[in-house]
């Protein structure tokens, strides 16, 4: 489970005070509500169980510090739900919750203003780590997911270019990272500390401007990586 420390706290990160989820699964929401109270400190979770209860609260009550809303809801089809609560919640960043996680339905929710996108499935430390992320600023998007524009927007030139940015170490490390191997596997192989894998990761997530390993090797494999970065 992700802690918020005196940092996160200095950066605006410290925990949500209060919660409204729009969810009319009562199992799902009770066990939210109490990872929200126990991992991250919440006092206040309400619950909602349509859209039009929603924004009734949001509309009566003191306005939550953060909104999670399933997109599956009786009275609400499509993005239209995620539009209307947008509307009436006014600044509060409104995270998605869903049972469908297709990188295309991820991308329309984040052009649509939502603050990040959470799985339905996900464990109880990824709903963490989000709450935590938005608190500090950031949108938050699950691991592995690729904007459907990224590929088709990069030209050759310009994923070549970046992937020539890597060091010769880095170059190795994302050639290991493209094999699948793990980080511990990695240190092993180059006989380097593992956090030393981690540090070089983050430059190389940096240099090709994504975030997270699935969109690194992405583009290596875009860039056919063996034939671009020596060994």
């Amino acid at each position: 489970m992700i802690a918020v420390t005196e940092s996160d706290r200095a950066r605006g990160g410290a925990p949500f005070a209060s919660v409204l989820i729009v969810d009319d699964h009562p199992l799902f929401c009770e066990a939210l509500a109490m990872t929200l109270r126990t991992g991250l400190g919440v006092r206040e979770v309400a619950t909602a169980a349509s859209l039009a209860d929603g924004i009734v609260r949001l509309q009566a009550l003191a306005a939550p510090d953060v909104v999670l809303l399933d997109l599956k809801l009786p009275d609400v089809e499509g993005l239209d739900g995620l539009v209307r609560l947008r509307r009436a919640a006014d600044r509060v960043p409104v995270i998605v919750v869903s049972a469908l996680s297709e990188d295309r339905l991820i991308a329309a929710v984040l052009r649509a203003g939502a603050a990040g996108f959470v799985p339905k499935h996900s464990q109880r430390e990824v709903f963490v780590e989000a709450l935590a992320r938005v608190r500090a600023g950031f949108v938050y998007v699950p691991e592995g997911y690729i904007d459907p524009g990224t590929a088709a927007d990069l030209d050759a030139d310009a994923v070549i270019e970046r992937m020539r940015s890597l060091t010769a170490q880095q170059g190795r490390i994302l050639e290991l990272v493209c094999e699948g191997k793990l980080n511990k596997q990695i240190a092993w192989d180059l006989d380097i500390a593992e956090t030393t894998v981690k540090a070089h990761l983050t430059a190389i997530l940096r240099k090709l401007r994504v975030q997270s390993r699935t969109q690194a090797v992405l583009v290596a494999q875009n860039a056919r990586f063996a034939s671009i970065v020596q060994p």
